[in-house]
């Protein structure tokens, strides 16, 4: 940032520690940046005039006499439709060669919107990923992620659902992305001729952790921009909310806070809730909806950052390797969406609850099955069917690579059920049967 004339210097500190550094100053506000020995600030907290800055690339060699230069404004993003195809870094500076954007200079990280203003969620979309629009159908205006471990291909499906899902923008927030995964984004969009409704944040790992900090919400300010102002269903990607709480945990640790569990701060909740909370379906038509990756480590969905994000979101899409198929699936027994009830039989065919419900009962009744064959136990000839319906199910519709209209799930899901199953065993009701069984 270039210093300008109101910009307020001081070269006294009082205090240093590992994250922070403290002084007096006047006309100070919370959350505002500054510069300390050249490196970027933020205000954390103000008592009296004695006021506490968090260092963004930490405090080692930083002097006692360091020059300290306040800007006078909380981060902010210039919003425009210019945002539309760039990416940017943490503070909202292009990353892409391309020129700043001007337009109306706002703060990021404020209020969500008032619940008056909200409207229940009652827009399908539509992502082309089986997994996703057959079994837990998003909702506009929802806010759900998706848990994953580490060497799962998260970052891909990501990419697969901002280029088929159908809405006006998609912002991307990626925290801690690598520089191949960073550039992944990149040629994935710039292949698909998606970039003009594409809009990136990107903090890599060559970057200071603390930075991630900001990536949510320059993300969420610009899809309030798109959401509020022009009416537009916006969707966000935030990829990955575990490196996100990993950074609050350092920041926490540098300030000597008593960790909670699992050694996060004891404001996780709310930290995570000032973002996904930002998730509105409005009246106008406009709308944010939010998926976040939260990665697990080693499979564990009782770690703070999952156990808290459950209690936030409307569901969840738990990726895992199918050892039978050799697949990346949407696990249908770990995954759920709240909303889906909204919109299913509604917005998508009549039959689509019931192909839903059957198509995962023969799943489970394909793992009773498994369970029963890793024990010794003779199978029947059901049992086998099953085993043999699940694999085709597993391919067809759970894996992440299915690209196809919900209408084409719900028939591939019936061709399944007339090739393993009797209609009887299928359960469903005549009259659906009738009109869309495939022998």
């Amino acid at each position: 940032m270039t210093t300008k004339a109101f910009q307020r210097i001081y070269t006294q500190l009082e205090a240093i520690t590992k994250a922070t550094v403290s002084l007096r100053a006047a006309g100070i506000v919370n959350d505002e940046l500054a510069s300390v020995d050249g490196r970027l600030a933020q205000v954390v907290k103000i008592k009296d005039d004695i006021v506490t800055l968090q260092i963004f690339e930490g405090t080692e060699g930083i002097p006692t006499n360091a020059e300290v230069l306040f800007y006078g404004e909380p981060p902010a993003l210039n919003v425009s439709e210019d945002l539309a195809g760039r990416f940017f870094n943490a503070y909202g500076q292009p990353i892409d060669d391309g020129p700043a954007i001007e337009g109306e200079r706002r703060y990021i990280g404020g209020p969500s919107v008032n619940p008056f203003r909200r409207k229940q969620p009652s827009q399908l979309i539509p992502t082309g990923i089986a997994g996703i629009d057959l079994n837990n159908t998003l909702v506009s205006g929802q806010k759900i992620p998706f848990f994953a471990d580490p060497d799962q291909p998260y970052n891909q499906v990501m990419a697969q659902v901002a280029l088929r899902a159908d809405v006006d923008k998609i912002i991307l927030g990626g925290m801690g992305l690598s520089n191949d995964d960073y550039l992944y984004f990149r040629q994935v969009f710039e292949n698909a001729g998606a970039l003009n409704k594409i809009i990136s944040f990107v903090n890599t790992t060559e970057q200071p952790p603390v930075e991630r900090l900001l990536i949510p919400d320059m993300a969420l300010a610009a899809a309030e921009y798109f959401a509020v102002d022009k009416n537009e269903k916006v969707l966000v990607l935030l990829t990955d909310m575990t490196l996100y709480a990993d950074a609050l945990c350092i920041v926490s640790n540098r300030m000597d806070q008593i960790p909670s569990k699992d050694s996060m701060p004891g404001s996780l909740y709310s930290d995570l809730a000032k973002i996904y909370e930002k998730a509105v379906q409005l009246p106008d038509g406009g709308s944010i909806t939010i998926i976040a990756v939260t990665t697990l480590n080693d499979g564990d969905i009782t770690h703070a950052i999952p156990d808290n994000t459950g209690y936030i979101t409307e569901g969840q899409l738990f990726l895992r390797m199918d050892t039978d198929t050799g697949k990346v699936i949407i696990d249908p027994f770990r995954s759920l969406s709240r909303l889906k009830q909204l919109v299913i039989g509604k917005q998508t065919r009549e039959d689509h609850n019931h192909v839903m419900n059957t198509a995962v009962r023969l799943y489970a009744d394909a793992s009773n099955a498994k369970t029963k064959l890793e024990n010794g136990f003779d199978l029947s000839d059901y049992d086998l069917r099953c085993l043999d319906y699940a694999k085709e199910y597993s391919t067809r519709l759970l894996a992440i690579d299915v690209n196809i209209s919900i209408d084409e799930m719900l028939d591939t899901a019936w061709e399944l059920f007339g090739k393993f199953f009797s209609k009887a065993e299928t359960g469903i009701r005549e009259a659906l049967v009738e009109k869309y069984w495939k022998e």
